[in-house]
Parts: C-alpha cells; structure tokens; sequence
C-alpha cells in the first residue's frame, strides 16, 4: 500500500497521458494547444514533486535543522511557466492568424486547402 502515498505521481502520470491523448487524437489546433499545456503541467507537477525533501526546511541556517530542500527546482519552474505562458500565448497567436488565412483551425481542411492550391 506505499503506492497510495505516491499519489501525485499518479496524477502527473495522468496527466501526462490525457495531455498526449489530446494532441495526437484531436485536429483542431486549439484543442492541440491545450493539451500541451497539460502535458506542460504535469511536467511542472513532476518536479516539483522530485524536488521535495521529507522533513526538510527552507535553505536558512538555524540551530536545529539538519535538512534543507534546494529551493533551485521551485525557481526553474517559476521560469518554465513564464516561458509556457508565452509560448501558449504565440501559438493562439498563430492559431487566430491560420483561421483567418484559411477560415478553420481543424488540421485536416486546412491540409485539404493546401493541397488543393
């Protein structure tokens, strides 16, 4: 029963397979977006997660405490999801520009189109 404790795993496992579902079962480019950000998430979670110690504090010296987490993975993942705010923002970007260049944001009529000119 030690797998129940490790349940944020499951979710990042979750999350990661529902995300990838997403991307590759579906055409529409909004929706490929979003699942990206799931899987994003669920690589945020997974570090986060990792990064954890048990028992520790904050990397402040005190009398008393013996074990510190490395506060460095929380600050990259600070970063990451600017960086993924931004990329999310250009690709909706780039979505609104392909919708009015060929009037859908569904990947097959928009190969059907090009194939056609």
């Amino acid at each position: 029963m030690q797998w129940l404790g490790l349940y944020n795993y499951w979710i990042v496992i979750f999350l990661m397979m529902a995300g990838f579902y997403v991307v590759i079962s579906r055409s529409n480019l909004v929706k490929k977006i979003v699942g990206l950000n799931l899987f994003q998430t669920s690589v945020f979670i997974l570090y986060i997660s990792m990064s954890k110690v048990q028992g520790g504090t904050a990397p402040i010296l005190k009398e008393g405490f013996a074990v510190y987490s490395n506060p460095l993975p929380h600050v990259l993942i600070l970063t990451a999801i600017v960086v993924g705010v931004a990329t999310t923002a250009l690709g909706l970007a780039l979505v609104v520009r392909i919708k009015e260049a060929y009037g859908t944001v569904e990947e097959d009529e928009i190969h059907n189109k090009d194939e056609s000119l």
